[in-house]
């Protein structure tokens, strides 16, 4: 199977104020191309698990895969090469840096991880920009933009090193159903034309409906892997 992202048997506990076992034997992957979502309740275990999926998160037994690669065990200098290179990541807040102009907040991942001269680097994230259709507003201050607007800029952002896998934890969850729409159109664009992989946590069914799978959480565990 061609799994750019594989979970072997993932446990997780928090152990304060007492032992809470919030992920329990996590077994699951995405294929290439593949636009899965992750739904449950409210503490039912979503975005520990994507923390962890992420390489944010180290405490935790098993193993995960990223492309083919055990990434499980490596150091936090690794890991942050690693994440910053293959994937992408959307948040329900988009967390620009409000003083920067939208370019420079696209720009900002692709300079961290320094494979390319800043002139490449600037063309890149204007390329993303115009794809997302917000080419327009480069040299405007991110704090000058709409919600609809910021959203679109932390996506371009996410996909400036051009990772293998887009990981969103509620991207839409701050969103009125147009700009949720547009965000939705957006995802769906990038695994079709891109092929790119995309897991995203959502409480919003109708979002959720319209991808190629659902997984279904409860209680720290996965109950349709």
């Amino acid at each position: 199977m061609d799994y750019v992202l594989e979970a072997r048997n993932i446990d997780k506990h928090f152990h304060k104020p007492k032992d809470f076992h919030v992920l329990r034997d996590i077994t699951f992957g995405v294929k290439k191309g593949e636009f899965a979502t992750i739904m449950g309740k409210s503490g039912s275990g979503k975005s520990t698990l994507l923390y962890i999926l992420s390489t944010m998160d180290t405490d935790y037994t098993g193993a995960l895969y990223l492309n083919h690669e055990l990434v499980t065990g490596k150091t936090h200098q690794q890991l942050s090469r690693i994440r910053n290179k293959n994937i992408g990541f959307v948040f329900q807040f988009h967390y620009l840096l409000s003083e920067f102009s939208v370019l420079e907040n696209v720009m900002l991942p692709a300079k961290k991880l320094a494979e390319k001269t800043n002139a490449q680097i600037e063309k890149d994230a204007l390329q993303k920009l115009e794809m997302l259709h917000i080419g327009h507003l480069a040299d405007q201050r991110a704090s000058r933009i709409s919600g609809g607007e910021k959203q679109r800029v932390a996506i371009a952002r996410a996909l400036i090193n051009d990772p293998t896998i887009l990981m969103g934890d509620e991207p839409t969850g701050n969103l009125d159903s147009h700009n949720s729409e547009n965000v939705f159109n957006i995802f769906k664009n990038l695994k079709e034309e891109q092929g790119l992989s995309l897991l995203v946590v959502t409480h919003d069914e109708d979002f959720a409906k319209r991808t190629d799978r659902i997984i279904q959480m409860e209680d720290g565990m996965i109950l349709n892997p």
